[in-house]
């Protein structure tokens, strides 16, 4: 009998205005449903103007944005067309060195977001921001904020590339100008792009302002091994051999191509009958 009234109820809602208006079906609805469905199902068709309750499963969204709202059957069909849409989380993005600077914790289906890089890395393409779109499989992609460099300040010497912009363990060539050389005595070099930035700066000096490996002295040695070249105001230490000490500074410095004076080594004062000599010089015996 409920059945039979509907029916009837329909058609005279269908040509009330003198044309015939085609019912609604029961409406099929992706990622949700009607509520009672079981039980609306026998009042189907449903006439024009007809609402009814439904809801959205997990991760889906009514185009007002609520997890259930009313679809209304019109003269054109069911509204919305599309009643549950699809949601991305805010809590899904995983950025390393970056964040989502939006205060949004969900976005529906075709919404866009941007999200920022941390100062000192870039997006895969040298931007400081990118966007990421929630489509019907969840985020387009995974934000990535990866290390960069930028071009370093160069100081008596010239970049050999153009780029402006390095990731993590890039290479910059770089060459002196004439007159100038680096810290090795080259007059070319390179910098590597690490996680604390350039590996050193690109900075060369003039060659007649270095200095040569320290000079020797008898009997005591540098601490260090010796270098091909030292740079302006570098620093030396010096220590002698046993049964010497030292007379002077231990250090010689490197100023306008010369080293300072260095120190000497002069014997130790020993008990001599403790003393022995050979070829090599003075030592003392164990009794």
């Amino acid at each position: 009998m409920l059945l039979l009234i509907n029916v009837i109820l329909t058609l005279w809602v269908s040509c009330a205005n003198g044309q015939e208006v085609k019912p609604c079906d029961f409406p099929e609805i992706q990622h949700g449903g009607l509520y009672y469905k079981s039980l609306r199902r026998l009042y189907f068709p449903a006439a024009a103007g007809q609402s009814y309750s439904y809801y959205c499963d997990q991760n889906f969204v009514t185009p007002s944005g609520s997890y259930w709202d009313y679809i209304h059957c019109t003269q054109d069909g069911w509204s919305p067309t599309v009643p549950c849409l699809r949601t991305c989380s805010k809590s899904d993005v995983e950025i390393e060195n970056g964040f989502i600077s939006e205060s949004s914790s969900i976005y529906i289906l075709n919404e866009e977001t941007q999200y920022n890089c941390k100062p000192g890395y870039a997006t895969a393409d040298g931007n400081s921001s990118g966007s990421i779109t929630c489509l019907q499989n969840g985020w387009s992609t995974q934000p990535i904020c990866i290390k960069f460099c930028d071009m370093p300040v160069f100081e008596n010497s010239r970049a050999k590339s153009n780029g402006m912009w390095f990731k993590l363990h890039d290479t910059l060539d770089y060459e002196c100008y004439d007159g100038y050389e680096s810290s090795y005595g080259n007059t070319t070099d390179s910098i590597v792009c690490g996680e604390d930035g350039w590996s050193h700066l690109p900075t060369c000096y003039n060659s007649s302002e270095n200095c040569g490996p320290p000079p020797p002295i008898s009997n005591g040695d540098t601490t260090s091994f010796p270098q091909k070249v030292y740079l302006p105001w570098s620093r030396v230490e010096y220590q002698c051999q046993s049964y010497y000490e030292l007379q002077g500074s231990k250090y010689v410095t490197c100023s306008n191509g010369e080293w300072s004076e260095p120190p000497r080594c002069i014997c130790k004062q020993h008990n001599s009958k403790n003393m022995s000599q050979n070829n090599y010089g003075t030592y003392e015996v164990q009794n």
